[in-house]
């Protein structure tokens, strides 16, 4: 994963705004102006500590948005869309990939989520979707063992078989899976591109269009010739082209590096914990486990914007309306109040339902399909097929980010 900045922030800092009188008592939220996006991106989680432990909610001047650290307040904003919009004003998200369902609400939210349902619904990933996905293991899988020692994990492996995952269930037939990472990186660069930096907007902009060429080429092709793709789905439903190809660059950006940085951390966690990959070796009812502890140890998405649509209280803490608030996952997935030594990596915990899938009508639509192509498909394979698997002592890992957090390199042996 290359570096990621925050994707939800506004160009420049500014005061934190006065809060509205409220119905309920509550605090100004405090300011945080000690916390640096550099900070952020190298490692989060000791700031998260600290903001948890000083009030759920702080004003961050570095990200110019409140920010959500605590379970409480980030799983009430997930069940109140009439309190906290998606459909945040001047989104940077908005600009490099079009007004996606991501930044809607309802109902204009559900007709888009409603054309992705053929799809992905869990009879057609058992049907359809899983027989693909294990070719493409094991294609990818042949291409680290080429790599030989040193290979690197996430590049030679998790990424480009993820990125073919996608491609297929998008319906790309006219890209490549090396299309699909160019796409969803440098569109993710352009939502990240709080500093305006004209040459990441143009980069986005490049994909964006092509992207758009591409959606127009087999929309008439799928229509003719239909499959299980979204893009076959898509062209059969009643909604505007735009929203089509929005929602197609949403999908291009969170599902490709999502479950790419979910099976990269995991393996790399059973990989620095030998007693819990010795016990996933025993009992394949730990990959599921193993699957969940990882995303609430290192949610996938780390953090998603809101907007307030009035004036509020949040667990004690006053927000105006128009707030803009950056709910963070990988703060709340890891709140005390909750889970019992959170910041440990533990598949036998107490099993206690987490947020790094979202909550309420916004739950993530890819849930299913993440958890079949890494926790039923690659996660058990990768295990079982090479068994000597290791970190390479030579060549240290390293992780980044915090809006989207995971492996930027893994060498390993076999």
């Amino acid at each position: 994963m290359n570096t990621v900045t925050c994707p939800f922030s506004g160009a420049t800092a500014t005061p934190a705004p006065a809060a509205a009188p409220a119905s309920t008592p509550g605090h100004p939220a405090p300011v945080a102006d000690w916390v640096r996006i550099e900070d952020l991106h190298q490692d989060p989680f000791p700031i998260y500590q600290r903001l948890r432990e000083e009030a759920p909610v702080h004003w961050v001047p570095a990200v110019n948005r409140y920010m959500v650290t605590s379970y409480a307040a980030a799983h009430e904003i997930e069940q109140d869309e009439a309190r906290f919009s998606a459909n945040e004003r001047n989104s940077l998200m908005k600009r490099s990939m079009g007004h996606s369902m991501l930044r809607k609400d309802n109902p204009e939210h559900q007709v888009d989520r409603d054309a992705y349902g053929a799809t992905l619904r869990p009879g057609t990933i058992k049907k359809h979707w899983m027989g693909i996905f294990e070719k493409n293991h094991a294609t990818w899988l042949a291409n680290l063992r080429e790599a030989g020692p040193g290979a690197d994990f996430v590049w030679d492996y998790a990424a480009p078989y993820t990125a073919e995952n996608l491609r297929l269930i998008c319906g790309f037939h006219n890209a490549t899976q090396q299309d699909m990472q160019r796409w969803s990186q440098t569109m993710i660069d352009g939502t990240g591109n709080y500093a305006d930096d004209p040459q990441i907007w143009a980069k986005a902009a490049q994909s964006s269009a092509e992207v758009d060429a591409a959606i127009d080429e087999m929309i008439p092709y799928l229509a003719a010739n239909p499959d299980h793709s979204l893009l076959s789905n898509l062209a059969t439903v009643p909604i505007p082209l735009e929203a089509i190809r929005a929602n197609l660059k949403m999908t291009i950006g969170g599902g490709l590096n999502e479950p790419r940085d979910v099976l990269a951390n995991t393996v790399w966690a059973l990989l620095n914990h030998p007693e819990q990959l010795a016990a996933v070796r025993k009992d394949p009812a730990l990959h599921a486990k193993a699957f969940e502890e990882s995303v609430r140890w290192i949610a996938p998405i780390g953090m998603y914007p809101r907007e307030t649509t009035q004036a509020v209280v949040l667990e004690g803490i006053e927000l105006p309306a128009g707030a803009r608030l950056g709910v963070v996952l990988g703060a709340a997935n890891r709140d005390p109040q909750i889970f019992e030594d959170p910041e440990s990596f533990n598949i036998f915990r107490e099993k206690k339902p987490h947020l790094a899938f979202g909550g309420g009508v916004h739950f993530c639509a890819g849930t299913w399909i993440a958890r079949a192509q890494v926790a039923q498909v690659a996660l058990p394979a990768v295990i079982d097929q090479l068994p000597q698997l290791r970190l390479d002592p030579e060549q240290a890992s390293t992780d980044a980010g915090w809006v989207f957090r995971g492996m930027t390199k893994m060498p390993v042996l076999f």
